[in-house]
């Protein structure tokens, strides 16, 4: 079972497999404990022991990750293969994405999702068709997300992702603290 957790805006914390992920928190002088890995959007020259900011691929008790850089690597989003659930993070600002990095990403089961540019997120909601939405609060866009995908979502601080997924359709979940 994953837990996802909204922390505000586009930063979320993701239990699961015996350890916690921090995804793109507000705060870029995170420093990871030994339970706790922290993914950054944006690389840091000489990251901190526990914390992931470039592209590459990674696996940590477990738990393999795959970072894939947008704008020439100046931003990364997150694969995550956790629990046998694959998770797609992507990092805010949306960008477009190329045919290899969405190549890159494979099948997804979950996909979190900054709502903050409705164009963009319904290209990629298409591309990944996850059977799981989470969508992260990062300005007013959210509706506007919500409308462009003609869909209703519930808004939790708090998701739980436990035994199967979705047989048919999408749940789509709006993360809020």
């Amino acid at each position: 079972m994953l837990t996802f957790t909204s922390l505000g805006g586009a930063a979320l914390r993701i239990t699961g497999a015996g350890k916690t992920l921090t995804a793109f928190p507000k705060d870029a002088a995170v420093s990871a404990k030994d339970d706790v890995l922290v993914l950054l959007a944006v690389p840091e020259e000489e990251p901190s022991i526990g914390v992931l900011s470039w592209p590459g691929e990674y696996n940590h008790a477990g738990i393999t990750i795959r970072g894939i850089g947008h704008n020439e690597g100046q931003q990364v989003s997150y694969v995550v293969d956790a629990d046998d659930v694959r998770v797609a993070l992507l990092s805010s600002p949306l960008q477009d994405w190329t045919d290899p990095q969405i190549e890159s990403v494979g099948d997804i089961d979950a996909l979190v999702l900054p709502a903050d540019e409705a164009k963009i997120a319904h290209k990629l909601i298409d591309e990944f068709d996850p059977r799981v939405l989470l969508l992260t609060l990062t300005g007013k866009e959210s509706d506007a997300v919500l409308k462009s995908i003609g869909g209703t979502a519930q808004r939790l601080a708090e998701y739980k992702l436990k035994g199967q997924l979705p047989a048919e359709g999408r749940e789509v979940v709006v993360l809020e603290k």
